[in-house]
């Protein structure tokens, strides 16, 4: 098992990989389905899309378990499964990485604890699932991604933290405000998430989803003014998706999100990739600009 943190320290700077609903999409994915079913189903596209991120220049590729919790699960009764679609997904992206480092992707539930919808047990039974699955398929990390609420974050992050010597990231995605500021749905900015992500315990922070490439410099400036130390991992859209001719089309072009990546390292970014509508071409984009400024820093 690889280690994230030590990857950093050698090289600096890592990519990630970029979407995968939009690959599985483009590969006869149905709106309705379960998409980590697909690990069982359709083990060789799920395999395809990872190997086009590693071809691409990712140093860190995720897996196709985003949204397999148990509490997800359930929509399609195969909470059961919890566990095995979660062991394949990094069984999948460990083939798929040949010695690169894969990090295992935990979304949120969309339950809330607040709205006493779920219980904190029923959270942390559900994560603690997932995250077994996963370790025990060989991811080097436990990316708990796309979150907005601090509690179902804090829950994530101890479920993790059941298990030893794991690197634990947590990224969250906000929305700018008319005003210009950034706040999750839950009203968490990235100031606070970054306090708060670090008293749990994370060894990684940061942001991924709901903006494209050029609200993410803000983003990582906000994350970074507020603490010095953490690395932080910035994945962003391809813009904001639209709906033309009944298809959803990103505008972010490859070369765009290259030009863009370039502030956000400037803000002190350790870790970047993209998100929804990114594909193989944004990531080798990246990749030129990261490979430039990691040799410039021998």
């Amino acid at each position: 098992m690889g280690n994230i943190i030590d990857a950093l320290s050698k090289k600096k700077i890592l990519v990630t990989d970029g979407a995968w609903g939009t690959i599985l999409q483009k590969s006869g994915f149905q709106s309705g389905d379960c998409p980590e079913l697909w690990n069982l189903t359709n083990r060789e596209t799920v395999l395809r899309i990872a190997t086009s991120y590693i071809e691409a220049g990712s140093d860190i590729i995720e897996t196709n378990s985003f949204g397999a919790s148990k509490i997800k699960l359930e929509h399609f009764n195969l909470a059961d499964k919890c566990y095995d679609l979660n062991f394949h997904a990094a069984i999948i992206s460990r083939e798929a990485a040949k010695g690169k480092l894969v990090m295992g992707s935990v979304g949120p539930t969309g339950k809330f604890i607040a709205t006493g919808e779920i219980l904190k047990e029923e959270l942390f039974d559900s994560f603690y699932t997932q995250i077994h699955g996963l370790i025990d398929g060989g991811v080097d990390g436990i990316c708990i991604e796309t979150f907005y609420d601090l509690e179902e974050a804090e829950i994530a992050i101890k479920a993790a933290k059941e298990f030893s010597n794991i690197d634990i990231i947590t990224s969250f995605t906000f929305d700018k405000t008319n005003e210009g500021e950034f706040f999750s749905i839950m009203g968490v900015t990235p100031g606070i998430m970054t306090e708060m992500m670090v008293e749990y315990g994370a060894n990684i922070i940061g942001s991924n989803c709901g903006n494209g490439f050029e609200n993410m410099v803000e983003i990582a400036k906000l994350i970074r003014e507020t603490n010095a130390e953490l690395p932080i991992m910035i994945q962003a859209n391809a813009g904001i998706p639209e709906l033309i001719d009944n298809n959803i089309v990103y505008s972010e072009s490859p070369e765009y999100a290259a030009d863009v990546s370039k502030q956000i390292l400037s803000a002190g970014v350790n870790l970047i990739g993209g998100c929804c509508g990114t594909t193989p071409d944004h990531i080798k984009m990246i990749r030129k600009i990261v490979d430039e400024i990691n040799e410039g820093r021998k």
